[in-house]
């Protein structure tokens, strides 16, 4: 599951002091609305401490508030520079690493992404012999599903004629009706895939209708289907149990995607000229060309190295004499700094755990096209 880091590429060119928060948004519970009460408090002395400017503070005292109204628990993410917001994210679940605010030199997005490593688009397509409801939908995203209602032609579908004849013929009627419904109810699936990069459809609903639904979609959209063998019923336990499957669907095709990618980083082993890098210093020298397609980060592993971040490209280096000639903004973590420079040059991030990447490294990447040079320095861990 890769995050395509091209969208955060106006913040990062943007010129610090960045103030960031990561904090329970949670007010569901009386513990939770005397917590709430306070963390403004707390996220501001943080920053206080850390030399933010006055304006920053003010800002995201205000942006911390509470999430009323949304199920607990829930976490958000705040970026604040020059005294305006400029990022404010809710995010459904329990935090998945401890409270942060920061003020730096370069925008911290780490644990955004650590906690949302992507907004997953998928389609739930309920479909009938006479339409159906088409949901989109994203992993990690609060707030009501995007819905389409498709609303096909009944005519003849439940007439019932005298005579083989006019059955048959009834029949026959009755069946092109039906491919008319299923042709719109793909049209409109595609049309939504299309738009939104949707990465998993799934069909549930009248099986008939289903299959029809199938053949018709676009060859190219066609391998995104999973079938689900039931029906989203509106009772809250029938509800809850066609959302687990569906969830259990989204998380299999993320993993296979995850797959995917390290299998790729696999086979580039051993190759003379491999489409890969290894270690700090090989995707180091690849960010600075532009060279990586995926970003394969342990962040937790070089969580205490720090790198230079640039005011221009080659946009980071592990040294001053590798700066090319670019204004050195100063030191960061070196998951920042990749994170950034990753942006910058529009490559996609796979965040893994301890114990993924082979011979203990810390950072991989998929490149665009073989390697150059061996990095300057070395580094390779």
């Amino acid at each position: 599951m890769t995050e395509k880091l091209h969208k955060f590429a106006d913040l990062y060119r943007g010129q610090g002091p960045w103030c960031a928060a990561y904090v329970d948004a949670g007010a569901g519970t009386v513990d939770a609305k005397e917590a709430a009460e306070v963390r403004p408090g707390d996220v501001l002395a943080a920053l206080a401490a850390q030399g933010a400017p006055p304006e920053d503070q003010q800002a995201m005292e205000t942006a911390v508030d509470p999430a009323y109204g949304l199920p607990a628990p829930i976490s958000r993410f705040v970026l604040v520079r020059q005294g305006g917001v400029e990022l404010n994210e809710l995010l459904p679940g329990p935090m998945v690493s401890p409270q942060q605010v920061s003020v730096d030199l370069v925008p911290d997005l780490l644990p955004l992404l650590k906690h949302r490593p992507e907004e997953f688009p998928y389609i739930v397509a309920d479909v009938s012999r006479e339409g159906g409801e088409i949901r989109l939908e994203y992993v990690g995203r609060p707030g009501p599903p995007s819905v389409e209602d498709v609303e096909g032609s009944t005519e003849d579908i439940h007439k019932v004629s005298g005579g083989i004849w006019g059955q048959d013929k009834m029949q026959r009627r009755t069946e092109e009706v039906w491919r008319r419904n299923a042709e719109d109810m793909a049209e409109t699936i595609d049309r939504v895939v299309d738009s939104s990069g949707a990465r998993l459809i799934v069909l549930a609903g009248d099986v008939r209708a289903r299959g029809l639904v199938q053949e018709q979609l676009a060859e190219a959209h066609k391998p995104l289907v999973s079938m689900i063998d039931s029906e989203p019923r509106p009772e809250d336990s029938h509800q809850q149990v066609f959302q687990d499957r569906v969830l259990e669907r989204v998380a299999l095709q993320w993993a296979a995607e995850q797959d995917q990618i390290m299998d790729r980083l696999a086979l580039q082993e051993g190759q003379a000229n491999p489409e890969s890098a290894m270690g700090v210093g090989a995707v180091v020298t690849a960010l600075q060309q532009a060279q990586v397609d995926v970003l394969i980060l342990n962040d937790s592993a070089l969580a205490d190295r720090q790198m230079l971040a640039l005011g221009a490209e080659p946009w980071l280096a592990t040294a001053e004499e590798h700066a090319l000639g670019a204004e050195v903004l100063g030191h960061v973590s070196a998951p920042s700094a990749m994170l950034r420079a990753a942006s910058l040059t529009d490559a996609s991030l796979l965040l893994v755990p301890d114990g993924v990447l082979p011979g203990g490294a810390g950072v991989a990447a998929l490149l665009r096209w073989p390697t150059g040079p061996e990095a300057p320095g070395g580094l390779s861990t």
